[in-house]
């Protein structure tokens, strides 16, 4: 792990870090463990600073590098290793244990093909070729196998026979798991209006404290047991009896009267400002975490406090917004890295304190990596004008149009300029042939995309219309111009009648002067082609202009595309691309001309086109070698000589060449000549000569240089010395002629005959070391960035570098004496630096009241960390512990602004809460590592009902595996011992949006299946149309992303990808998995040609093929037909659950199914709520009764509204992805309440025709005439809403999943739920209130009566035709749902009787195979291999 951390910093450093440690395992027996991580750490900090030391230990402690080498060893897995291998070698393919053996291998290596290579893989930096073998080592560094192998590959990587790299393996993983940090742990408090607990006790062992943690480390009300232990060893048991007694008389918690509530966010602020600062924020973190037992803080009046919106969280480092809702401690972490680079440099220049903080928020990264090109031109023939033409009269014009909602992927047609394209055309080149049609197709087709066209043709006076085509066809163009009447046709008319000509070049062709002079004579008849087309033309104006825009322009190859003024790549001008493309971008740039419009920067008043020619990227030429996204900084070391030294330069050019060379001197000369014209410049000289440098072959660069350092007035004497006939300067016996006045003979002699070549030696190691040159290349370095520039580009590049003026002003106050090199320095410490968000100057009023300052350690680099909290929040349970953290591992300037809200009218928090983040690994007392962190909760009030959330970063899909107790109603009162939960990362997330690139709209129902290259199929999903959103279970490795066999690949294909680790045209889209962060790819795929009008969710997509139909109408093949049939005929029925109660429930309604019907079933659970008790028990049920079942799990899209109480999260789930939880070959789905119980076959409801209907829902019943005030559907919003429609409860609902995803009502739930959701007040029975509110647009289809009975609101004479019972909830009597199960429901009992004996048989079962295991293998493990787990108690 500590080589990736390193390996982050360069490939050279990883390598040189591998190299000092390739036996460092052999130390790994004598020592103990802590003393091997302190040897790591030492060695490791041959290559980190402090700072990054602490950040190390930092990300050891969490573990941040643990996916990177798991996805290494399990890409070794997919080779497959050899067995009994300690390391070995895969050469294409081909695999050894032994060094012996890889020249043997080397040998055919060349006939295989080569392995694939990842991004993050490491490769010795030897000699780089590409016709080499490529030769992977899988071995673990430090190993004396390693080492070997290491040897010898690394001789033969730098003597260029192979390429060598290396990825992590181990043998022989260890089989214990590890605990994970980064995530947090609520106990919320539930309501217990209605009583649903379970009354099965508990069984299981009981877990003490110690089995998770040492409880001699933690604090009870104030007394320290681990350090009075210590003290006192003879009376350890009456501490222990004392520290129990302690954490059982913690004051229960006393409800708050309103008026005690008002100021408690003030008081809470006060408690935390009065203690001492080190302690405040441990303070903080225990008052919000533990809020519902210390609510009755004693109050102290604040005098003053500052807040635009009470309440509010935020958290800036070093002035970047840190939004904790996004960001996780491992994100944080690399944010804290990038930092690190910028803080040391700067620190390193000098430059600290509040001057840092300047720096650092000056607007670096102003200019744009996609540059554009001014499309203002007077060249530019237009073809249309969406603003000024009659077509688009009917258009409307508001750029607030823009935020007007449509559907995804539609165009808004807007008559405005917005979307720009110009064509440069070759008329003579077949591709013009294809992009003419495209473009006029774009016209025809009224798509809002102003075209114009740039024809470069040749412009050689001597040629005509007669000898070239190209010509001819121009002359043409304004023939038509000058004839036709303008006020008949509009300019934009004439031209579309001058391509129309290309509709007479077949596609291949290319334009000949016959079809010219056809052309002509066809559409004017009368017309003197001599006179149009001949030398003598007429018509032959303004033909240099386009060849010389497209000169000036510095731009590529012809054809050419620019949208919005920003160049195409030649693949994407493609004509078949083209188009593509061009809607791509529509769609894209749309986005940020609507946050132009939402921000005010672009009104109604607005010219567009001027807007977007006047932002920071337009360049008035494109010069690929100043605006290359692939930039290469300088980190200084050197120090040339300058010329022009007065005053201070913003802007410090080195000249690298071989000067003894006219190319060289070109390069130079024309650097002096701009140096002359820009004040704020100065240029240093560096030789980079051919040869090796002798006295004979530098004469003219020591001349440069002795004047350099010995004349008043350089530039003018350089001028001369440098110019091109610079070798007759030179007389044979080595002395100069002085050919101006006021050099200083003497001096310059003098310095020229005492030089040595030795310093030129070292300038030609700095070129080829540093700036990475070859000999005599010539280079510029700009402000520490090198472009291998041309001649008079000089003025494009400073233009660049202007900006920093600002900066130098800043800096010369402090710096006068090297104010100039302070400028570069920083400059390219800056703009080398990662770009990323804007920083904001977060300063406040002196206030001791509300901020709380801590101050950084002197002499040392630190950051600057604002918090803004009222203490009493959820962002102040997070930011706590975070910031507690975040002072152990960096050196900060904290500062927390008490943020509080004034006022509250109930609890502002309900729920106690633990971050598990550490600083560094931690170790017991006999130098063994800890067991890892884990969440513990002490002194909490034994009264409440608490039910238990994990808090995990966005990738993360974690599962309870082991707990005896329920852990959705935890009542301490009724627990005997300590509570303890483990859970487990089961999976990693990876995420992606997909859209169709001929529609721009996502390919609803697409599937996607995710796996390696031994198992391609192991997890599948499909595409919502809600931004075309998938998501696919994984864990870290190297995945096969493909479309799924069968009607997703016979119909789509792959065509692009990005985010992914495999170049984007590939045909297999590789995603590797090496980190705790999120993944987020995008996949754009397309219909094939021959399956165009086919549609994924047709009606017979599914279907046979036609004879095969006709086949079972004729009563063809019955047989097989039959047994199909029975094989289909499934009942599929879908359930959520979460506590033991309705677990104990939801089997007993998995009985009553099954005992009412003979058709097979299969029952779909929602894993991510359910106990490990049930996820181990539901295999005997399944085997006792012979049903079928499936965990399916879906993790909640980051972008739909999150919801935060656990029960409307299982609501959500009900309702919100019927379309994507199932595969597309279910039909029918049943959703059956778990506290239901079922009467009659369900396949009489699944057969029921729901008369188009995506679902059919029960109505609430009215018969029971007592609970008439409780129908809050028949009076307000939902009377007016429903009208004459019922309003249906959602404990029982049939779901035809075809229809309802061909109507894509799915999307439409979700869209209307993401609209609601935002209001606290609506949808308070998420499931049941959504698809009613939605009754407009999704239709529901009312079952009948019958089929759902519940006691609340039927009367008891129904009861005898109910098909189900349900056990809803009674607002009048509030009877605990056990109760009312016994009562109302006679075979209730028989049903948990029953459960209850199987249940206890296989628990019986399961303890005598334990018992018998143990006697075979007592030290077997019990856990699998390489997973990783997490674990809290409580």
């Amino acid at each position: 792990m500590c080589s990736e951390f390193i390996g982050e910093d360069g490939n050279e450093k990883f390598w040189q870090f591998v190299d000092t440690v390739k036996e460092l395992t052999v130390y790994k027996q004598g020592e103990s463990v802590r003393s091997y991580y302190n040897l790591i750490l030492k060695k490791a900090g041959q290559f980190l600073t402090d700072l990054q030391l602490n950040l190390l230990k930092f990300a050891l402690a969490l573990r941040s590098y643990s996916p990177a080498v798991h996805a290494s060893q399990q890409i070794a897995s997919d080779e497959p290793p050899p067995e009994a291998c300690p390391a070995f070698v895969s050469i294409h393919g081909q695999h050894s244990c032994s060094t012996k053996e890889i020249k043997k291998l080397l040998k055919a290596a060349a006939g295989r093909p080569k392995p694939y290579l990842y991004k993050n893989d490491h490769t010795y930096p030897g000699v780089n070729k590409t016709d080499v073998p490529v030769v992977i080592l899988y071995a673990e560094i430090g190993t004396k196998k390693f080492t070997t192998f290491h040897k010898v590959l690394s001789e033969k990587a730098q003597d260029g026979t192979l390429i060598y790299v290396l990825r992590h393996f181990l043998a022989q993983p260890k089989p214990q798991k590890m605990l994970l940090s980064g995530y947090a742990v609520e106990l919320a408090i539930k309501s217990t209006e209605y009583k649903a607990v379970d009354d099965t006790k508990v069984t299981g062992q009981l877990v003490t404290f110690q089995t998770f943690c040492d409880e001699n480390d933690d604090e009870v009300q104030g007394f320290l047991f681990g350090t009075l232990k210590k003290s006192h060893p003879e009376i350890q048991e009456q501490l222990t009896d004392l520290r129990r007694h302690l954490l059982e008389s913690t004051n229960d918690m006393a409800p708050l009267k309103v008026w005690e509530m008002q100021d408690l966010s003030f008081q809470a602020a006060a408690r935390i400002m009065s203690v001492p600062k080190f302690d405040a924020l441990k303070l903080m973190r225990d008052i919000s975490q533990n809020f519902p037992s210390k609510a009755s803080l004693s109050f102290q009046h604040l005098s003053e406090t500052i807040g635009v919106h009470p309440g509010d969280g935020e958290l800036f480092i070093n002035g970047l917004h840190i939004d904790l809702d996004i960001h996780n401690p491992f994100s944080i972490l690399d944010i804290l890295r990038g930092e690190a680079r910028v803080l040391e440099g700067l620190h390193n220049l000098g430059i600290k304190g509040e001057h840092q903080g300047k720096l650092l928020k000056l607007p670096v990264s102003a200019v744009d990596d996609s540059y554009s090109l001014d499309i203002r031109h007077p060249a530019i023939m237009w073809l249309n004008d969406i603003e000024n033409d009659p077509t688009y009269r009917s258009w409307p014009t508001g750029v607030q149009e823009l935020l007007r909602a449509t559907f995804p992927g539609v165009i808004r047609q807007i008559r405005r300029n917005f979307f720009n394209l110009v064509l440069f055309l070759d008329p003579l080149q077949e591709e013009s042939v294809e992009l003419v049609k495209l473009a006029e197709l774009f016209y025809k087709h009224k798509i809002p995309l102003r075209i114009g066209f740039v024809f470069v043709v040749n412009t050689k006076d001597e040629i005509d219309g007669f000898s070239d085509a190209g010509v001819g066809f121009y002359r043409l163009l304004n023939y038509i111009a000058d004839e036709y009447d303008l006020s008949q046709y509009t300019s934009h008319q004439l031209l579309l009648l001058s391509i129309s000509l290309y509709t007479k070049v077949e596609v291949g062709e290319t334009l000949s002067v016959d079809t010219v002079t056809a052309y002509l004579k066809k559409k004017f008849p009368k017309a003197n082609a001599e006179r149009i087309l001949g030398v003598e033309s007429e018509y032959d104006y303004k033909r240099q202009d386009g060849a010389l825009f497209y000169k000036k322009s510095g731009l590529g190859a012809l054809p050419l595309a620019l949208f919005n003024g920003v160049p195409l790549s030649p693949d994407e001008t493609e004509p078949d691309e083209l188009e593509t493309i061009i809607l791509q971008r529509i769609m894209d740039t749309t986005t940020a001309f609507q946050r132009a419009v939402f921000m005010g920067q672009l009104t109604e008043g607005s010219d567009v086109v001027d807007y977007l020619m006047e932002q920071a990227n337009v360049v008035p030429r494109m010069n690929p070698l100043i605006l290359s996204t692939d930039r290469q900084y300088l980190d200084f070391t050197a120090k040339p000589g300058y010329l022009y030294e007065d005053g201070m330069s913003a802007v410090t050019m080195w000249i690298a060449g071989d000067f003894e060379k006219v190319s060289g001197r070109k390069l130079l000369l024309n650097a002096l000549k701009h140096l002359k014209a820009s004040p704020g410049v100065r240029v240093g000289v560096i030789d980079n000569p051919t040869g090796k440098p002798s006295e004979d072959n530098t004469v003219l660069y020591r001349a440069i240089w002795a004047s350099l350092l010995t004349q008043k007035n350089k530039a003018a004497a350089e001028f001369k010395c440098v110019s091109q006939q610079c070798n007759q300067c030179i007389l044979p016996n080595q002395t100069f002629v002085i050919l101006l006045q006021g050099m200083d003979e003497d001096a310059f002699e003098k310095k020229f005959n005492t030089m040595e070549v030795d310093f030129i030696r070292s300038q030609q190691l700095f070129c080829r070391d540093v700036l990475k040159l070859s000999p005599g290349q010539r280079a510029v370095i700009s402000n520490g960035r090198v472009s291998g520039l041309h001649l008079r580009q000089f003025k494009y590049l400073t233009s660049h570098y202007m900006t920093l003026i600002n900066k130098g002003l800043t800096l010369i106050r402090l710096f006068p004496c090297s104010a100039s090199d302070l400028v570069m320095k920083v400059d390219a410490l800056l703009t080398a630096a990662p770009k990323g968000e804007v920083r904001r100057d977060v300063h406040f009023i002196k206030d001791s009241h509300s901020v709380l300052n801590l101050s950084p350690r002197e002499n040392e680099v630190f950051y600057d960390v604002v918090a803004i909290v009222d203490p009493l929040t959820r962002e102040a349970q997070k930011m706590s512990p975070l910031l507690i953290v975040l002072s152990q591992v960096i050196n900060v300037r904290l500062q927390v602004f008490m943020n509080c809200r004034a006022k509250l009218s109930e609890m502002p928090l309900k729920s106690f809460y633990r971050f598990v983040l550490e600083s560094d690994v931690s170790f017991l007392a006999n130098d063994t590592v800890s067991p890892g962190p884990v969440a513990r909760f002490t002194e909490l009030p034994e009264s409440p009902l608490l039910t238990l959330n994990m808090i995990t970063p966005e990738s993360w899909i974690v599962q309870a595996v082991r707990s005896p107790h329920d852990l959705d109603n935890i009542h301490l009162q009724e627990v005997s011992g300590v509570v303890t939960a483990e859970y487990e990362l089961e999976h990693l997330l990876l995420e992606g949006h997909c859209f169709d690139l001929s529609t721009g709209q996502p390919p609803r129902g697409l599937q996607f299946t995710l796996g390696m290259s031994q198992d391609p199929l192991m997890y599948d999903t499909i595409v919502m149309a809600n931004l075309g959103y998938f998501q696919l279970k994984a864990n870290p490795g190297a995945w096969i992303l493909r479309l799924r066999k069968g009607r997703s690949e016979e119909i789509y294909q792959i065509v692009t990808h990005d985010g992914t680790d495999s170049p984007a045209d590939a045909g297999d889209v590789i995603v590797v998995l090496n980190s705790f962060h999120s993944k987020i790819i995008k996949v754009r795929v397309q219909k094939k040609a021959d399956k165009i009008s086919e549609d994924l969710l047709s009606e017979n997509s599914e279907s046979k093929g036609i004879w095969d139909s006709i086949a079972s109408i004729t009563g063809g093949g019955s047989k097989k037909d039959d047994a199909e049939k029975k094989k289909e005929d499934v009942l599929n029925i879908f359930s959520v659950a979460s506590g033991h109660l309705y677990e104990r429930f939801l089997r007993i309604m998995m009985l009553s199914v099954l005992r009412h019907t003979n058709t097979p079933v299969k029952f779909w659970f929602l894993k991510n709520y359910l106990s490990p008790s049930f996820k181990e028990t539901i295999s005997h049920m399944a085997e006792t009764y012979g049903f079928q079942y499936e965990l399916v799990q879906y993790k909640w899209p980051r972008w739909l509204h999150q919801q935060t109480e656990k029960q409307r999260i299982i609501w959500g789930y009900k309702i919100l992805f019927l379309d994507v939880l199932f595969p597309l070959a279910v039909d029918k789905i049943i959703f059956v309440d778990a506290d239901q119980i079922v009467r009659a076959d369900l396949k009489e409801l699944r057969d029921l025709d729901l008369e188009g209907a995506p679902y059919g829902y029960t109505p609430f019943c009215d018969s029971r005439r007592e609970m008439e005030g409780y129908r809050f559907w028949k009076t307000g919003y939902w009377a007016s809403h429903l009208g004459h429609r019922k309003y249906h409860i959602s404990a029982l609902y049939v779901v035809d999943l075809k229809k309802f995803r061909r109507i894509a009502a799915g999307d439409r739930l979700r869209g209307q739920y993401q609209a609601l959701s935002q209001d606290p007040n609506s949808l308070s029975n998420l499931d049941q209130d959504l698809p009613n509110n939605m009754i407009h647009q999704v239709v529901i289809k009312s079952l009948p009566q019958e089929w759902l009975w519940c006691e609340t609101w039927c009367d008891d004479t129904s009861k005898v035709t109910a098909k189900t019972i349900d056990l809803c909830n009674n607002p009048k009597t509030k009877e605990p749902k056990l109760t009312a199960a016994a009562r109302i429901v006679p075979e209730w009992v028989e049903y948990d009787n029953e459960i209850k004996q199987l249940l206890r048989r296989a628990q019986e079962e399961e303890d005598t195979a334990t018992q018998e295991q143990s006697k075979k293998s007592p030290s077997s493990s019990q856990h699998k291999k390489g997973e990783q787990r997490k674990t809290h108690s409580g």
